[in-house]
């Protein structure tokens, strides 16, 4: 009943003319990023972040969040229709979203697409909106044991839960952590690593590195590919809307499957690329008829647009509730909450009620009204992926540049800014994920404060992250996350020699 309450207060607070504006020049936004291979939802979010500087918070990352929303409905678009994923997470829609369109029902193929992503996101959001108020009722026991406690916790799920090789994920979140430090020290006072330049004296501004790894990187990966658009049209009739609608309960519990795995690896670093190819394979290997998968099934296309959407909309929650981005563009909403001077974690639900309901309701009325506006210009946006990639890549670098020097009106960081992009494009050339390193630069800084004040506060010893039953379990927790591979192996290994030894006559 208080989420209600408090849901309903969110939404006193987002019925303006202005905000509902907002959101819907977001969606749009997103779309338009979702659609065109080489950005995305982080890069569309990073590109984009630097204008919403002017605007109260609220705006801004009602704006932010829409525009990430969009560039989820728009992932699909080239995923179908194109046989080209608009997003990673939509590769596992091309499995069966293209071959609905070779087949001429590209029309079905997207209302399935929308819908499940709308289902999958409605999931996780009223997931948000029932936690939240539990997660708020501890938060004043926060000190800087326990702060630096869940940073812990996030820099060692992203190690030993992350999907990518482990020592790739190190070295990224080592680099990011190194370059965190850059600047005056703010316990002591002191400078570290400026070697003589005042340009450095403030440190690596996080929007300007996010700007280059996404934004510039990705470029650079596309001119690189000379991709080549050509697709199948496509028209959403009502017709066709209301057809798939009513074949929803058939596929209840890939629907439902698909989002409980999608809300889990969004919570966890496990991110909507693990969810989209998990809930497919899961919807194949339950399926009766599983050779049908891969030649057009409709059922290929609701299981990992809900499990993509799902993780990608509950990766809020730990970014809000505790600080703990669940996926990169979590972690780039993560470093604008910062620039805005909000510190997201739980004190944000005690402290800005205001912001944080807002934000939920916007999820409600940004995936409904997101859901209209693909459904009835999918045309549209399609024949954007018309345009020659030559035309719209100059746009694009001119955005970031702007953007990148609209942040502190220097020289200096539209050159950093391509620094970054050239970092970006090698780590992603060898394999190194991009999601540790921005983590570890938005919460390098934040994480050794909170160290810091804990190792002051306790004379140095380092039984303080051990001192209470809350601090303890997030620190214990955080270590065997660490370590979960190796537990994981053992217990393998352990079942393995207790397996009894089958009896051969």
């Amino acid at each position: 009943m208080e989420a209600f309450g408090l849901l309903m207060h969110g939404f006193a607070v987002l019925m303006t003319w202005k905000i509902i504006s907002l959101m819907v020049v977001g969606l749009v936004l997103g779309i338009f990023v979702g659609v065109l291979p080489g950005l995305g939802g982080p890069n569309g979010v990073a590109i984009l972040l630097p204008l919403t500087f002017t605007m109260d918070p609220t705006s801004a990352i009602v704006m932010l969040s829409c525009i990430y929303w969009g560039a989820l409905f728009g992932g699909a678009i080239t995923s179908i229709l194109f046989n080209i994923p608009g997003e990673a997470w939509s590769v596992a829609t091309t499995f069966d979203g293209y071959p609905m369109a070779q087949q001429g029902k590209a029309a079905e193929a997207l209302t399935a697409a929308f819908t499940s992503s709308f289902i999958g996101s409605l999931v996780a959001v009223m997931l948000i909106t029932f936690l939240a108020p539990m997660i708020s009722s501890f938060a004043l026991k926060f000190g800087p044991p326990e702060f630096f406690a869940v940073y812990l916790l996030t820099f060692c799920s992203f190690v030993g839960l992350g999907r990518e090789a482990k020592h790739k994920t190190v070295i990224s979140m080592a680099l990011g952590l190194l370059i965190a430090g850059i600047g005056m020290d703010t316990v002591s006072g002191n400078l570290r690593m400026t070697f003589g330049s005042d340009n450095l004296l403030r440190g690596i501004n996080f929007l300007v590195a996010v700007i280059g790894l996404f934004g510039i990187s990705e470029i650079l990966l596309t001119m690189e590919e000379r991709l080549a658009l050509r697709g199948h049209a496509a028209k959403i009739s009502l017709r066709t809307v209301l057809k798939v609608w009513m074949d929803l309960p058939k596929y209840w519990v890939t629907l439902l499957r698909s989002s409980v795995i999608g809300c889990w690896l969004g919570i966890t670093p496990g991110g909507a690329i693990a969810a989209s190819f998990m809930g497919y394979n899961l919807a194949k290997r339950f399926s009766k008829d599983p050779e049908s998968f891969g030649k057009g099934r409709i059922e290929g296309v609701f299981a990992p647009e809900t499990a993509a959407h799902a993780s990608g909309t509950a990766a809020l929650l730990p970014m809000l509730a505790l600080g703990i981005p669940g996926s990169g563009t979590a972690a780039i909403l993560l470093g604008g909450l910062m620039v805005w001077g909000l510190n997201p974690g739980p004190l944000l639900f005690v402290e800005h009620k205001d912001f944080v309901w807002g934000l939920i309701a916007s999820m409600y009325l940004g995936n409904v009204v997101g859901l209209v506006i693909v459904l009835t210009t999918v045309p549209v946006f399609a024949s954007i992926l018309r345009v020659p990639f030559a035309a719209v890549a100059p746009m694009i670098v001119v955005s970031c540049a702007i953007g990148a020097y609209a942040i502190q009106n220097a020289m200096f960081d539209i050159w950093l800014m391509l620094g970054f992009g050239v970092v970006g494009y090698i780590f992603k050339k060898i394999g190194i994920p991009l999601a540790p390193f921005t983590l570890a630069l938005v919460l390098g800084s934040r994480a050794e404060d909170a160290f810091r004040l804990a190792m002051i506060g306790s004379g140095g010893s380092v039984g303080v992250f051990w001192s209470n039953g809350l601090v303890g379990t997030i620190t214990t927790l955080a270590i065997t996350l660490l370590f979960w591979p190796l537990i994981d192996r053992a217990f393998t290994a352990v079942a393995r020699m207790w397996r009894p030894t089958p009896v051969t006559t």
